[in-house]
């Protein structure tokens, strides 16, 4: 079947019609997923900051527990933003900051409650 003149290369301009989404959508999602896999690693960051402070509110280590979360955060490359001792419970917020965007993630920690 032989095509008219006017319908050649209809196929190839599809090609690179399709092409070009592909690379679109994928130029968007990259930096969806930078972000996804920081909030991952500042949540980390969060849980140890806050693990550490309280191991300093209930005495196993010593010092003050907002000065050893800092220094947890900044070891992890986040910022610590806030720290809340209520007792023997230390609640910890970090932020980091990936293409733009400002990433938070906020933990608790203290000793278990009685049963």
């Amino acid at each position: 079947m032989r095509l008219p003149r006017g319908e050649r290369g209809a196929g190839s301009i599809l090609v690179v019609a399709i092409i070009a989404t592909v690379l679109c959508l994928t130029a968007m999602s990259v930096p969806l997923y930078s972000v996804l896999a920081v909030k991952r690693v500042t949540g980390g960051a969060a849980d140890a900051a806050a693990l550490a402070a309280a191991d300093v509110a209930v005495g196993r280590a010593p010092g003050i527990p907002c000065v050893v979360a800092a220094r947890v955060a900044e070891a992890n490359g986040t910022i610590l933003s806030g720290c809340r001792p209520d007792g023997l419970v230390v609640t910890v917020r970090v932020e980091s900051t990936v293409l733009g965007f400002t990433v938070a993630a906020t933990s608790s920690a203290g000793p278990p409650g009685e049963e």
